[in-house]
Formats: structure tokens, C-alpha cells, sequence
């Protein structure tokens, strides 16, 4: 039942938000609030209670918003759309020193957009950024992002769409690749498992299916030397660095403690 007749103050916010279970109730309140400034006051306040359900009826607060924080950049997120997770930020920080200027970018499986933004934000020159989902919601999406970082977004599978001039000169690949077993989805929050699109979840049987399509196209895409970064969880770390092998790339592995982030980065063989 909405509370459209309960005042509009932080502390009612706080209450409402606490009662439906948000752990984080005081700054997510914060943040709601202040989505609604700059409005008149009647609708400011309709529209501030109608968030306010909407998160307390279980839709995550960045669908809620409209934007997710990542590296420090505002990424638009649209209902159904992947949201990107805060680990997933180390993925970048380990492309940051990989990416020269002028470098060739591919986001794949972008979702949002949100990696290839933040690499082409964080990167020490302009890149060609390009980005590829087969989700149109997330595609229209990722045009808004990627669009601002001056990068272009393909709809289509993988590499698919891509324009053929790029392949074989692809300095840095990103894929966030969808990683979680199917018989595992289910198991997921709510806030991922009801509200992000399945296809960017469902990894297949043991959550590497679309991974082991990515890498055995990715010596097609990158140059000789070029690099191929995603993440997985620590168990599936070592089959994916196999399969990486497998493709032709050398493997090296990365960890983050802190962020509880795996990244496997595949290399491109040099010419001797």
C-alpha cells in the first residue's frame, strides 16, 4: 500500500525504507531525495513517494534512480538493465594500464556501458570505444554511455555486429561476460534474479558457455599483443584461465581481496 499521505521527510523515508528490509535505508534515502529536488514541491513530493515504493516493492535502488555509480562516473541504468557491480570496477583498474592512446576498445556484453565509459574516462588518451549486447533494452541503454564517451554500440552476439575493419586491431577487449551457472540463478537476490535481464546472468551449465565463445573468436579481434580482460568467481578461475590457454592466449590472473574480484586476462601472442 503507497504512502503518498506521509510527509516527505528523511526520517519518514528512512522508516518506510527500513520496514521493506533496505540494509543501506539511510543512504539510499539520501540519494532519493535528492532525485527529487528542482521539481515543484506537490510533485517533487509524488514523485519522491513513488520511488520510495518502488524500492520498498524490491526493484533495485540504481533502476529506481535511474543511474548507478561506477568509477566515479554517473552510468545511466534503465529498468531490466544490468546493473554494474562494484567489483566489476576492478576489471577496469587492470585495463587502465593496458590501454594507450589511441587504443582500440571493445566492450562486449556491455550492458549499461558502463565498463567501456569508465575505461575510456580513466584511459591516459582518446580510444576508439565500440560496444556490442544482443539486448536492445540494454543496447539503447549503453548508447546513452558509451555515446557520451564518444564510443559506438552495436546490437547483435558477441562480435557479430562489429565493423570488420576492427578485426585484428583490437588493442583491449572487456568482456563481462555472464558467469553464474544456470542451476544457480535462481539462487541469486531478488533485486538481480527478478529485475536484471536472465541473459545477462545464465552463464550456461557451469557458468562458462559464453566465455569459451568469447575467447575462441578474441585472437581473430585482437592485434598481437592486444589484451582480452573479464571476470569470473574464484572456483571457475582455473578452468577459465584453461580455456584461455586453449584459445591460443596466455593467461595471467588477477585478485582483489577487498572488492572479492577475479579477473583473468588473456594475451595475444607478439610476433617473435
Amino acid at each position: 500500500m503507497s504512502s503518498s499521505s506521509s510527509p516527505v521527510t528523511f526520517s519518514a523515508v528512512v522508516a518506510r525504507l527500513r520496514a521493506a528490509g533496505c540494509v543501506f535505508a539511510e543512504d539510499e534515502a539520501r540519494l532519493i531525495l535528492s532525485a527529487g529536488h528542482g521539481a515543484a514541491e506537490a510533485a517533487e513530493a509524488a514523485e519522491i513517494d513513488a520511488m520510495v515504493d518502488r524500492r520498498a516493492a524490491g526493484l533495485p535502488l540504481e533502476h529506481v534512480l535511474g543511474w548507478a555509480e561506477f568509477r566515479g562516473l554517473r552510468i545511466s541504468i534503465d529498468a531490466g538493465v544490468f546493473v554494474p557491480r562494484r567489483r566489476t570496477e576492478f576489471l577496469v583498474e587492470r585495463a587502465v594500464p593496458l590501454t594507450r592512446p589511441g587504443a582500440a576498445v571493445v566492450d562486449l556484453c556491455c550492458g549499461s556501458g558502463a565498463l567501456g565509459a569508465a575505461l575510456a574516462s580513466a584511459a591516459p588518451g582518446e580510444v576508439e570505444l565500440y560496444a556490442t549486447d544482443i539486448d536492445p533494452v540494454a543496447v539503447r541503454c549503453a548508447r546513452r554511455n558509451v555515446g557520451a564517451a564518444g564510443g559506438t554500440v552495436y546490437e547483435g552476439d558477441l562480435y557479430e555486429p562489429l565493423p570488420a575493419a576492427l578485426r585484428g586491431r583490437v588493442d583491449v577487449l572487456l568482456a563481462n561476460v555472464p558467469y553464474v551457472p544456470t542451476e544457480e540463478v535462481g539462487l541469486l537476490p531478488p533485486e538481480a534474479r527478478v529485475h536484471e535481464a536472465r541473459v545477462a546472468l545464465d552463464g550456461g551449465a557451469d557458468g562458462l558457455d559464453v566465455l569459451r565463445r568469447v575467447t575462441a573468436g578474441a585472437g581473430d579481434w585482437l592485434t598481437p599483443g592486444g589484451s582480452l580482460l573479464f571476470e569470473t568467481s574464484g572456483r571457475q578461475a582455473r578452468t577459465a584461465m584453461a580455456i584461455v590457454a586453449e584459445s591460443g592466449l596466455e593467461p595471467g590472473l588477477a585478485e582483489c581481496d577487498e572488492l572479492d574480484a577475479t579477473v583473468i586476462i588473456g594475451t595475444s601472442p607478439s610476433p617473435t
